[in-house]
């Protein structure tokens, strides 16, 4: 079943992307303005947009439950490791290799992604192969570490499905949990200090959670009728008590911990999503501009970070003060260049490869319009 298929069935999950997204720009925006992350030098009332680690779950979550919607819907089978993996490469490389073209453009000639300065020829190899979450090299684009990860998920999905499907639930959810909260225990202090790659294993079990609530789609009358929006607020309360009395800094600096405790309730959002719940989100997550961010949310995700660095470093301090003057400079100027950039690209990068399945039929010209005596056929090589 192809993502667009699984899109019409399940409404709203491309809003829930697009908005995710967007707070993702924002926290660049946010981070890259005030130094000194995450005991940042912004004003306190900014304090909610240093939460971009989050977003980023989120979209793990949501990519496990939209992954697993059509194999829930078949007994959790699919058609094939190989096919499965084809479609994944088809459909996230293209657009991810002309974005990292683009970051490693911006990152030699205008503004380094990194403090470890320009790009070197082994941040064209490990990124060429997505290897990023494996292989430390400078980066061209801070927001990748993410895409290696959700690669190495990929591979990972098929013995999920076969676990899910031979098991069930409940010893898919202990089998990945349990070595990450084995690790987690053992560490000094009991909070791991994380690195900059060798995050697949912590955010396994995030993923896992989408793929198990992705179940909700073919579940009885009785689970599906669940106040699901009501469990997920109720999950994420604890959380959310424990973030505000902690602070900010200390839950940044107990991710590991925070990202596990917070994905059953992103789970359960996506539940509740998917049966419709609570109707007034659902009715925003589908109105035309939500659900037009979700389209080209990738491709926001891919090339916002570079657009949002130049404004910041090269346009902004011939402009603007340093600190809020020059965040709300980013805001005007940086969050509009990005969404129209990203509306740009995905035309040019994503949209060929989500509405085709082969070089030939992305490379064949459309066909000449018919003569007015005779209807057109519609193009079989442009449908969803």
């Amino acid at each position: 079943m192809s993502e667009a298929h699984v899109r019409r069935q399940v409404s709203g999950l491309d809003g829930l992307r697009g908005l995710a997204a967007l707070y993702v720009v924002l926290f660049h925006c946010w981070l890259y303005t005030f130094p000194g992350y995450p005991e940042s030098s912004a004003p306190v009332w900014l304090d909610g947009l240093m939460f971009g680690r989050l977003a980023v779950v989120f979209f793990l979550v949501l990519s496990g439950f939209s992954l697993a919607i059509s194999p829930a819907r078949h007994g959790w089978r699919s058609d094939g490791v190989g096919p499965f993996l084809r479609r994944r490469a088809w459909r996230i490389l293209p657009p991810y290799w002309a974005a990292l073209a683009m970051s490693l453009a911006i990152s030699w000639f205008m503004v380094p992604a990194s403090h470890a300065g320009p790009p070197t020829g082994a941040s064209v190899l490990v990124y060429g192969l997505v290897a990023q979450d494996l292989a430390t090299a400078p980066t061209p684009n801070g927001a990748f570490w993410s895409i290696g990860v959700e690669a190495e998920l990929y591979l990972l999905f098929p013995l999920l499905l076969f676990v899910r499907r031979r098991w069930g639930a409940a010893v898919l959810a202990v089998c990945v949990t349990l070595p990450v909260v084995a690790r987690g225990l053992t560490a000094v202090d009991a909070s791991p200090v994380e690195g900059d790659n060798w995050l697949a294993p912590h955010l396994a079990p995030v993923f896992v959670a989408g793929v198990i609530s992705a179940g909700v789609v073919t579940a009885s009358d009785r689970v599906r009728r669940l106040p699901w929006g009501l469990l997920a607020v109720l999950a994420a309360l604890p959380v959310l008590a424990l973030g505000v009395v902690q602070g900010s800094v200390w839950t940044v600096n107990h991710y590991f911990w925070v990202d596990l405790a917070v994905a059953p309730a992103m789970a359960m959002l996506l539940a509740a999503v998917a049966t419709g719940e609570p109707a007034v989100l659902v009715r925003f997550l589908t109105t035309r501009p939500v659900r037009g961010l979700g389209e080209f949310s990738y491709s926001l995700y891919l090339i916002h970070l570079p657009i949002v660095m130049v404004v910041i470093r090269r346009v902004a301090p011939h402009c603007v003060p340093p600190g809020l003057p020059t965040f709300w400079f980013t805001i005007i100027l940086g969050l509009p260049v990005s969404l129209c950039g990203a509306w740009l690209f995905s035309r040019i990068f994503e949209l060929p490869f989500k509405r085709n399945r082969s070089w030939r039929s992305v490379l064949t010209p459309d066909r000449p319009a018919a003569s007015p005596s005779r209807p057109r056929e519609p193009d079989t090589a442009t449908r969803r």
